[in-house]
């Protein structure tokens, strides 16, 4: 067997007037993330991780942020080719661990449903998927409830 690991982040600000979307799951909030795409912070870093675990560039090289035609893309897509890039390659998830950090709103409810809304994105077993939110205890622009940031580590295999 051959092992690679892939290290991914990325934080988004909040924004009026925008769905706030994160692992799939739309959460109620007076707020959203900004971006060109739906803006899923955690999608983003996950596929982030998978592209870098194959050498690959990171997301806005595949997805452009000046590309009209992909203006509001859902980020299951952009996970999807990420997770087809590894998987052309003969890799396949064995797991990855993602971290949240806001201030609000609390992410506990929810997480269960973003586990489950990644792995099937990815057709992989809930299990694979470990994720955990917390808050920057005040500091920086995450603390003042300006932004959300996400970090995902994933470790992939290939069967020789």
């Amino acid at each position: 067997m051959s092992y690679r690991v892939g290290f991914g982040e990325d934080i988004h600000r909040f924004s009026k007037n925008r769905k706030l979307i994160l692992g799939t799951v739309t959460i109620p909030f007076e707020k959203g993330l900004l971006g060109h795409s739906d803006a899923d912070v955690v999608l983003h870093a996950l596929s982030d991780a998978i592209l870098s675990s194959m050498g690959e560039a990171d997301i806005g090289a595949f997805f452009p942020n000046n590309d009209p035609k992909i203006e509001g893309i859902d980020s299951r897509e952009i996970l999807r080719f990420a997770y087809g890039k590894a998987k052309e390659r003969g890799y396949s998830l064995e797991n990855a661990s993602i971290s949240i950090v806001t201030e609000a709103p609390k992410l506990r409810p929810y997480i269960e449903r973003m586990k489950e809304g990644i792995a099937e994105t990815l057709g992989v077993e809930k299990e694979r998927i470990g994720i955990l939110a917390g808050t920057n205890e005040g500091l920086g622009d995450i603390g003042k409830g300006l932004a959300i940031k996400a970090s995902a580590i994933v470790s992939m295999k290939k069967e020789l």
